[in-house]
């Protein structure tokens, strides 16, 4: 798809079609996150933050399940 960077109050932006919004699953007022590739850059609703954090947080989980099952009682 080509997009055109369009005037938006006293800044910038890229308006999205409706198709895109659609595949991506978006609303109004989602977030998206620009991350930059080896092809270029990466439009996507997926924070690799976020992702990076809970995988942390399953390793954590899968070692210490029994101090955490034992907390839960």
């Amino acid at each position: 798809m080509k997009l055109k960077i369009t005037s938006i109050g006293n800044s910038l932006g890229v308006i999205l079609p409706r198709e895109a919004l659609a595949k991506l699953k978006l609303t109004g007022g989602d977030a998206v996150f620009l991350t930059e590739t080896p092809e270029g850059f990466r439009i996507t609703p997926y924070d690799p933050d976020f992702e990076a954090q809970m995988n942390a947080a399953k390793q954590v989980m899968k070692k210490r399940r029994n101090a955490l099952r034992e907390l839960a009682k």
